[in-house]
């Protein structure tokens, strides 16, 4: 999905108030971003499947 999608890490330690735009209250968690809007929130750990599938539901 390298041509669809970026995927990047945030370091909560290292920018605390980040998740808290957010309203991020778990880790882990996903944010899906499409034209500089978040489109989708995904929280758990789940498996590659249900990542694949819930990005491709939402670009």
């Amino acid at each position: 999905m390298t041509d669809k999608v970026t995927i990047a890490k945030h370091n909560i330690d290292n920018e605390p108030n980040t998740p808290t735009k957010y309203g991020i209250r778990g880790i882990p968690t996903m944010l899906l971003f499409k034209d500089g809007e978040l489109k989708a929130q995904k929280i758990g750990a789940t498996t590659k499947s249900n990542i694949v599938s819930w990005i491709e539901e939402n670009i």
